[in-house]
Formats: C-alpha cells, sequence, structure tokens
C-alpha cells in the first residue's frame, strides 16, 4: 500500500554527512491524510529534515508543521490546531525490528523513533504524516464545550460522578 503522502528516499543516495530536504503534502494529499486520521481538514503540512546514514541505520532530524481542523471531542464544532513538532527517527531494515519488540529499552528525551523499511527507499512523507498525527491533541475541546453541553442537558462530572451523589446524600441527611 502506497501512503497517501509519499516522499521516498533512495537509500544508495545517503551518505554520512547530513542532507537537508524538504518535503510538502498538496492538496490531494492533505485531504486523504485528513480522512485517514479523522480530521476534518489539513490546511497545510510539510517538513524539513536532515538526512544521513550511521552505524545503525539511516537518521532524519527534523521539524514537521501542519496547520489542521480537529472536531471537538464534546461538540464536533471545528478547532483549528498548529502542529510544530520535532522529529527524530531511525530506518532500520524491518527484519530487524522483529527481535526488538522482545527486548526492554530504556528511552532517554534524545532516543530515536524507530522505523523500518522495506526495500530499497526511506519515506520521509509517511515520517511527516506520521509526526503530524502523533502530536494532535486526542481530546479537542472548544472553549464553549462546557456551555454547549449544559444546554443540552448533559450533566458535568461534578452533578452527576460519585461525589455529586455523596453530597446529595449529605444535604437530604441535614434536613
Amino acid at each position: 500500500m502506497t501512503p497517501e503522502f509519499s516522499r521516498p528516499q533512495r537509500i544508495d543516495t545517503i551518505g554520512t554527512a547530513p542532507r537537508s530536504i524538504a518535503v510538502e503534502a498538496d492538496e490531494q494529499e492533505r485531504a486523504a491524510l485528513a480522512m485517514r486520521f479523522g480530521l476534518i481538514g489539513i490546511e497545510a503540512l510539510s517538513a524539513r529534515f536532515d538526512l544521513w546514514r550511521d552505524s545503525a541505520g539511516i537518521v532524519a532530524r527534523g521539524e514537521v508543521t501542519a496547520s489542521v481542523t480537529q472536531a471537538c471531542i464534546a461538540t464536533g464544532a471545528p478547532l483549528p490546531a498548529a502542529i510544530d513538532a520535532p522529529a527524530l527517527i531511525r530506518f532500520v531494515p524491518e527484519d530487524s525490528l522483529d527481535g526488538m519488540a522482545d527486548d526492554e529499552i530504556e528511552l532517554s528525551e534524545d532516543d530515536c523513533d524507530v522505523v523500518g523499511y522495506s526495500g530499497s527507499a526511506v519515506d520521509l512523507g509517511e515520517a511527516a504524516a506520521e509526526t503530524m498525527a502523533l502530536a494532535l491533541d486526542p481530546y479537542p475541546r472548544s472553549p464553549d464545550a462546557d456551555a454547549v453541553l449544559r444546554a443540552a442537558g448533559v450533566k458535568s462530572e461534578a452533578e452527576a460522578g460519585p461525589f455529586a451523589a455523596l453530597a446529595a446524600l449529605k444535604a437530604k441527611a441535614g434536613e
């Protein structure tokens, strides 16, 4: 399956000195990615990577920027969001990932995300798309979500939760 936003970089062209590469999704690619990630829209998506080979694989370090529109988790209202996420990715052959799943690894802040590849290229477009998706707010809420929900008759946690029930019992006992 070819990703919606594919920018393959041939492995045989990647050396040990960093090379700067910029990628940008076009309108059709952004629309397809919005569907894949459940977004209302992606207005812009681009990335800049420095790409080089080292003894453990191929490293891509850079920045992913995007302008997206998410849906409020409570009301469905459109919410614009800006993404500006650092990326540090190590591409390794997929067959070398097999044993890594069983290993327990201590990660530091400077550690890379490890991504497997097969064939003769690594895909910086897919890397940018996945980095953007991971940087999204998983539970976006509009500033007026509580008021909209209240108007629709949805009780807040304070009104409907276990402490609300205890408060009601206490108030009833005090009568």
